[in-house]
């Protein structure tokens, strides 16, 4: 839980723009946390995930993941669900890998933003 406290009807300006991107972010494409921090040109990885854990229950959360593509601990079945449901590439499990969960296959599920470029404040 936050150290900080907000009103349950306010959300950091911060947040709401990190959820925004995650909105734009098209069905089958994924951002990093890090993509998402550079797309506003403010805070970093931690920061956005953070943002995520706190408040993204609302938008598409799988959407935005980790760089190395490996799905959410303590979530994975639903965002597989999500990714198998809206094409997103994914890389089979190898055996070694814990609970043979696949990844994402980030260099054909990244998405750069492109396109929505305009929206972008």
């Amino acid at each position: 839980m936050s150290e900080e406290s907000f009103p349950a009807d306010a959300l950091p300006e911060y947040a709401e723009r990190v959820l925004e991107v995650a909105e734009m972010i098209p069905p089958g494409r994924v951002m990093t946390y890090g993509d998402v921090a550079e797309w506003l040109e403010e805070g970093g990885p931690r920061q956005v995930g953070r943002v995520m854990a706190l408040y993204g229950g609302a938008v598409p959360w799988w959407r935005v993941i980790r760089a190395d593509g490996v799905l959410l601990p303590g979530h994975e079945l639903d965002a597989l669900g999500h990714y198998r449901t809206e094409g997103t590439p994914l890389r089979e499990a190898s055996r070694a890998s814990e609970g043979h969960v696949p990844r994402v296959d980030m260099k054909r599920a990244r998405w750069d933003g492109a396109g929505r470029a305009q929206d972008h404040t």
